[in-house]
């Protein structure tokens, strides 16, 4: 099986699977690109390669490769998968499906099919909309080195369904019990339904393969990050207020002193030395005697003037 490069051309991609020139959509690529290649495309049109690649392999192979992934390149993908589906394939297949079935209200049948459809539209425009305004939006703020407590990646990935389960229940009830009348309209607006729901599956598919293992990681990333303290919120600096005795370790490691040194000049044990360093360096997140100096001049515990 040949795994998509970013060598190869892009025209050669699509001949092979045409499917892909969906993908090339929502990533904002346009046609007329002679023999270009997948690279020379991509740096032209501004589109992140590695991500490309990544979706065009998943989608034409089952390939997962999340290694290069850009996370924000993908959202943007999605994103514009969401728009394609709520704003052009669904109420396409509606219009569709109107003129194959007599909607005029004479054929109750017809009426139900229509009902049917449009609480299925409703149901995928609010799968997407909570994606767009919560889990995406979420996913940004990570990039951006924040995160919500009372959210996670996890969370999104325990919830996610497929929704394309009804639009196939659509598709068998068209098929086995509805009548065909002379024209082809029905059998053009049921090719569209397939085609909508393997589409579908394989959006579905990338979120669940691409988005979320590269969101995780990322959440993982920011939530291993030393988490940053408002000085508004603080004293000395710090959510959490600095005893006197922490000071004067403070002050003492500032000066270069050893833990032996220290307990000699507090008058303390050399296990209380070492329990006040490793519960200031959880406090302050601050590790090494040189930033801890910094910390305490900036915070006026010192005078730069004593230091080694």
């Amino acid at each position: 099986m040949h795994h998509y490069k970013s060598s190869d051309k892009m025209s050669a991609l699509i001949n092979a699977n045409p499917l892909l020139l969906m993908a090339m959509s929502r990533f904002g690529i346009s046609l007329g690109f002679g023999d270009a290649t997948v690279q020379q495309i991509c740096k032209d049109q501004g589109v992140d390669c590695p991500t490309f690649l990544a979706v065009a392999n998943f989608i034409s192979h089952g390939l997962i490769d999340t290694a290069g992934v850009d996370l924000t390149s993908l959202m943007y993908y999605l994103e514009h998968a969401h728009s394609y589906f709520l704003d052009f394939c669904l109420p396409l297949i509606r219009r569709k499906l109107i003129e194959a079935i007599d909607c005029s209200g004479r054929d109750e049948v017809a009426l139900l099919i229509l009902k049917f459809y449009d609480d299925y539209v409703d149901e995928v425009s609010r799968h997407m909309h909570y994606e767009d305004v919560k889990v995406f939006k979420y996913v940004k703020s990570l990039l951006q080195g924040q995160i919500e407590s009372d959210y996670s990646v996890s969370v999104f990935a325990s919830g996610h369904h497929s929704i394309h389960n009804k639009l196939n229940e659509l598709k068998d009830i068209i098929i086995r019990y509805l009548p065909q009348k002379e024209n082809n309209l029905l059998n053009a607006v049921l090719f569209d339904i397939i085609n909508c729901e393997q589409d579908l599956i394989a959006h579905c598919m990338v979120e669940d393969k691409l988005f979320v293992p590269v969101a995780l990681k990322i959440e993982a990333d920011v939530e291993s990050r030393p988490k940053p303290v408002h000085a508004e919120n603080a004293e000395d600096g710090y959510s959490t207020p600095l005893s006197q005795r922490e000071k004067e370790i403070i002050a003492c490691v500032a000066k270069g002193m050893a833990n032996k040194e220290i307990a000699d000049a507090l008058n303390i044990s050399v296990n209380t030395v070492t329990t006040h360093r490793r519960n200031l360096a959880q406090k302050l997140q601050i590790h090494s005697p040189a930033a801890l100096a910094i910390y305490a001049v900036l915070n006026n515990i010192i005078d730069i003037n004593s230091l080694k």
